[in-house]
């Protein structure tokens, strides 16, 4: 009985031993595994946001039109009897283009010219006879009035036999024709569309507060200043640039109540008729922001509608600060408001910061090093 407490006791005694070794055994796991996490968290780059010189691109879906686009209608009826001109022919201005069996109005015409050299020959024979005191001053009046208005009744019949004749009121392109030879036409039809495309009108809207800052520019503009600089280029459907550079034309008297928008237009022109009416596009007006401040879009974080950076102070403490973002291209954000060259804002290790965190080791980074590598880095 004596020999058995022992070995109980024994027994008792290694397996306390063991427990201690398997806790200490955890214990310096537990360590390990938190000096690996540590080793793989993200060092915390600081940088500071910048001032220099932004081309601002925004970008609009428009719509071109020809500066004159018509439609070409027949001004009086009849059969077509001859076509000047095929679909997509370029036309100068006076060109004939289509012509109306004039029967009725030649027929006028003829009959009008007669009876005005009816008239002529009576106030001829008026005249002479008024000469000779036979016929008085008021019957040869009478005659004179007679003969002015057929003359009148000949211009009349000669317009109207005009109108059977269609002439290219200026330079232009033919558009489709929507009758053949021989149709028969009615006063007011359509014949075709006719367009001159050596200068295009491009259509786009705009919101009330760019209207605002490009109505600003195009005043400084207008009043000479050397730094005004406002340029508008159309990207055309397959993402080509076209050449030539475009100027705004005119701006809308009214604002559509319910997009808050406003029709701006832009002219282009077009020597090489590349543009045709009914095209579409993107409009690209550049400006140049002087003096904006600048900082690398991964620098903020989204937080419902606001965006925010990370802002550490002299005190090293970090504080969140709500910025205003003015326009962004390409990795950038210009700021407008929350935000100097003075401060000093978290680029890398966001998720490892809070508002009110105290952080005194950081590496920092300059500006012009971050801008010249947005490109090749990201968190």
């Amino acid at each position: 009985m004596r020999i058995s407490a022992i070995a109980i006791i024994v027994l008792a005694l290694v397996s306390l031993s063991q427990s201690g070794c398997d806790l200490q055994a955890k214990g310096e796991s537990e360590t390990e595994s938190h000096e690996e996490s540590a080793s793989h968290e993200h060092k915390i780059v600081v940088t500071s946001p910048v001032r220099k010189t932004v081309i601002s691109t925004q970008k609009y879906v428009c719509q071109i039109h020809s500066c004159q686009h018509i439609e070409v209608r027949a001004l009086e009826g009849g059969y077509l009897e001859e076509i000047h001109v095929k679909e997509g022919q370029t036309v100068k201005k006076g060109d004939p283009m289509f012509k109306i069996l004039p029967t009725i109005y030649q027929a006028k015409l003829d009959s009008e010219n007669a009876e005005a050299e009816r008239i002529q020959i009576e106030f001829n024979n008026a005249k002479t006879l008024s000469d000779k005191g036979i016929v008085s001053p008021q019957q040869l009046a009478l005659k004179r009035a007679e003969l002015t208005k057929a003359q009148a009744r000949v211009k009349l019949a000669r317009t109207e036999l005009n109108f059977m004749e269609l002439k290219a009121p200026f330079d232009g392109i033919v558009d489709r024709q929507h009758y053949q030879l021989g149709s028969l036409i009615d006063e007011g039809d359509v014949l075709t569309t006719f367009s001159d495309n050596s200068v295009v009108w491009v259509y786009f809207n705009v919101p009330e507060a760019r209207y605002l800052e490009y109505k600003a520019e195009l005043n400084r503009q207008m009043a000479g200043d050397p730094h005004a600089d406002l340029q508008i280029e159309l990207e055309l459907a397959n993402g080509k640039i076209f050449p030539q550079p475009g100027k705004i034309g005119a701006i809308e008297a009214d604002f559509n109540n319910t997009t808050g928008n406003i029709a701006f237009r832009a002219d282009f022109p077009n020597p090489d008729g590349l543009l045709r009416n009914g095209q579409t596009g993107t409009i690209l007006i550049h400006r140049s922001l002087e003096d904006a401040v600048v900082i690398p879009q991964r620098a903020t974080f989204p937080i419902l509608a606001r965006r925010y950076a990370f802002v550490i102070g002299d005190d090293n403490v970090v504080h969140q600060r709500d910025i205003t973002i003015q326009t962004e291209q390409d990795d950038i954000f210009v700021i407008e408001e929350g935000l100097d060259e003075e401060d000093k804002i978290v680029l890398e290790g966001i998720r490892q910061v809070r508002d009110g965190d105290t952080k005194e080791e950081y590496e920092f980074q300059s500006p012009a090093e971050v801008l010249a590598h947005l490109k090749h880095h990201a968190e």
